[in-house]
């Protein structure tokens, strides 16, 4: 995920506007860790083709 990505998403949350910019910051890149740290453990698979 990228910071826009996170941003985009976090700005949808009245309490990120109440957070001052470093706050923010810190807050995108703690978001964006916990997205990673979840995407390597449950990795995307491939979706199965179906036999017609």
């Amino acid at each position: 995920m990228t910071l826009q990505e996170a941003i985009r998403i976090l700005m949808l949350s009245p309490c990120y506007w109440r957070l001052q910019p470093r706050a923010r910051m810190i807050l995108v890149r703690e978001y964006c860790a916990s997205y990673e740290a979840i995407s390597r453990k449950f990795p995307a698979r491939p979706r199965k083709e179906r036999l017609s």
